[in-house]
């Protein structure tokens, strides 16, 4: 599975990059909202994992676009900023919110119910 993880801090990009790959999952990570725009529209994405909030722009408008598109790509969410109303928004439309701070087994879990 390809996997893109956008996150703007380095230590939680690196991290699931890490455990995806012991996972046997190709992963490509970016940093902002711009390159993970131009990723999914550039390769073909399996799985999307992105934190809402971003300096460059909303992790949210990503996740709008691939709720909206044609294509196959699954989400998960894994933000500390995320309220009940959007959690039951989101979860309505496919995607899976993981809670930072997460522990590995609920990553390893979400991705599982994305295969």
């Amino acid at each position: 599975m390809k996997i893109l993880v956008a996150d703007d801090e380095q230590l939680v990009r690196w991290f699931l990059e890490r455990a995806l790959r012991k996972g046997g999952h190709e992963v490509i990570t970016v940093s902002n909202v711009a390159d993970a725009c131009e990723k999914l529209a550039s390769q073909d994405i399996d799985l999307l994992i992105i934190d809402l909030r971003m300096p460059e722009g909303s992790g949210l408008e990503v996740v709008k676009k691939v709720i909206n598109s044609p294509g196959k790509t699954k989400v998960i969410v894994c933000s500390a900023f995320v309220t009940a109303e959007l959690e039951d928004e989101l979860k309505s439309n496919g995607v899976h919110v993981l809670k930072k701070p997460f522990k590995l087994d609920e990553l390893v879990s979400a991705v599982k119910n994305c295969l």
